[in-house]
């Protein structure tokens, strides 16, 4: 008899569990691409398909202007932190990598398809960022403050690391 319950509670549990995954609805996680966002995803978690919307909230907006990133040059063995406004492009000095600067969020949360602030705290600061070399587009994601590990920006000569966001005034 208790064979039969444990039987009917595992097999139970398989059905629910083989009803949770929808095919349609999920798509692997793409390192290095926004799509690969989430608040600190783990390698293999299934993401819903299609590029997110991010929306940034007035408060965020009005209170962030810029970001340190810490810029690595391996071959040198130096690191630099530099401060890069929202918006803007910089370009590391000696090379054509270019780093544009997207948006920033305090306090990184995603919900389904929407990527956004939870609030306007240092909990889980993240920028996206697009980065160019010589015109050609080498990565386009998100740079994670507490999570560096997290879909980084790989480079053979350059690494890139989200210090954290700088207030405005």
């Amino acid at each position: 008899m208790t064979k039969k319950l444990f039987a009917v509670i595992a097999l139970a549990g398989l059905i629910l569990a083989l009803g949770a995954c929808s095919k349609d609805e999920d798509k692997p996680i793409v390192a290095g691409t926004s799509q690969g966002a989430g608040r600190a995803p783990a390698p293999g978690i299934m993401m819903p398909a299609g590029e997110p919307q991010v929306v940034v909230p007035d408060a965020v907006k009005a209170a962030w202007a810029a970001v340190t990133i810490s810029i690595e040059d391996k071959a040198a063995g130096k690191i630099e932190d530099v401060k890069i406004s929202l918006g803007s492009e910089y370009a590391i000095p000696g090379s054509s990598v270019k780093i544009l600067v997207g948006e920033f969020l305090p306090d990184f949360k995603m919900d389904g398809t929407t990527i956004s602030s939870s609030s306007n705290e240092l909990n889980n600061p993240a920028v996206r960022v697009t980065v160019t070399e010589g015109g050609k587009e080498l990565f386009k994601g998100w740079l994670y403050s507490k999570f560096p590990a997290i879909h980084p920006f790989q480079h053979e000569k350059y690494g890139l690391l989200l210090k954290g966001g700088i207030k405005k005034g």
